[in-house]
């Protein structure tokens, strides 16, 4: 009896084994399997970046961010969220430049994003850039552009950031 029940159940085993891994996937992406809440969040993030300024930093915002991150502590820099975990983008002073990365739990710089070693690289590249390049949403944008929807326009760096940074204030 175990001559056929054994060959039965390995026969059983592969079959299920086949269907799930050749079934389409249940896993709900596509828009229309969203719950309400989810289209609710999507459709305001769009009127969010769609609020957002496209107006170049310019060429005198750049040049004035990296003067005053020079003056900065290495190691420090322009933080303008000071809480627990993800704190949003930061630029921070290093021995070679600037660094463009993630800040953790309000202090902590984590890996560079991008690096500039030179005042005219650091003013060619920010002068390009807006609060909408700079807020992930701009595909064109190599340093800032994301596909994931919770790092989008979350506590990136835009003009009034850095012009906070410049005069001094405190963070909002």
């Amino acid at each position: 009896m175990a001559a056929t029940i054994v060959p039965l159940l390995t026969l059983a085993v592969i079959a299920f084994v086949l269907i799930v891994a050749i079934a389409p996937s249940r896993k709900a992406t596509a828009p229309e399997a969203l719950s309400e809440g989810e289209k609710n969040v999507r459709a305001y993030g769009l009127i969010l970046r769609d609020k957002l300024d496209r107006a170049l930093f310019g060429p005198v915002l750049a040049e004035q961010v990296w003067r005053k991150l020079m003056r900065c502590p290495i190691g420090e820099g322009l933080i303008h969220e000071f809480h627990r975990d993800f704190c949003g983008h930061g630029l921070i002073r290093t021995e070679a430049g600037v660094k463009l990365c993630d800040i953790l739990d309000g202090w902590h710089p984590g890996e560079a994003i991008a690096e500039w070693t030179s005042q005219e690289a650091f003013i060619a590249f920010f002068a390009e850039q807006s609060d909408y390049s700079c807020s992930g949403w701009d595909e064109t944008s190599p340093v800032f552009a994301t596909q994931d929807e919770w790092h989008r326009n979350n506590q990136r760096l835009t003009r009034k950031k850095l012009q906070r940074f410049l005069d001094g204030s405190p963070p909002a």
